[in-house]
């Protein structure tokens, strides 16, 4: 099966834009933590060696990364994205043979970027 085959299943609930669009809105709240692993996923889903299992994953992870219904409302101070968090680092744990440490890097710059220094 091909990628292309698996694109409506793989991005159902995930789009670029609006994953880049829910960064930018809540980087602030949400924090270093959840917006750097949140980059690690998204740099590895678009490193062409990352097979489309584990783009998969990392898409589904996204998807409800980006989707405004989870279990713990975004908009809660303070709690509102652990279970973003919890999604994001257990999708990291599956596909983690797929973040390099050029991913990792790349994912720490773009935070510092937009965050600034820890």
């Amino acid at each position: 099966m091909t990628e292309t085959a698996l694109t409506p299943v793989v991005v159902r609930g995930y789009s670029e834009s609006r994953f880049q669009r829910k960064l930018a809105r809540f980087a602030r709240i949400a924090g270093r933590i959840v917006v750097e692993r949140a980059l690690r996923l998204y740099y590895a889903a678009r490193d062409p060696h990352t097979p489309p299992s584990a783009k998969k994953i990392i898409y589904a992870a996204l998807a409800y990364f980006i989707v405004p219904f989870d279990l713990i409302p975004d908009l809660i101070p303070g709690i509102g994205f652990v279970d973003d968090l919890g999604t994001l680092v257990a999708a990291l744990l599956a596909v983690s043979a797929y973040v390099s440490p050029e991913i990792k890097a790349h994912a720490r710059a773009k935070t510092i970027e937009w965050l600034g220094e820890a």
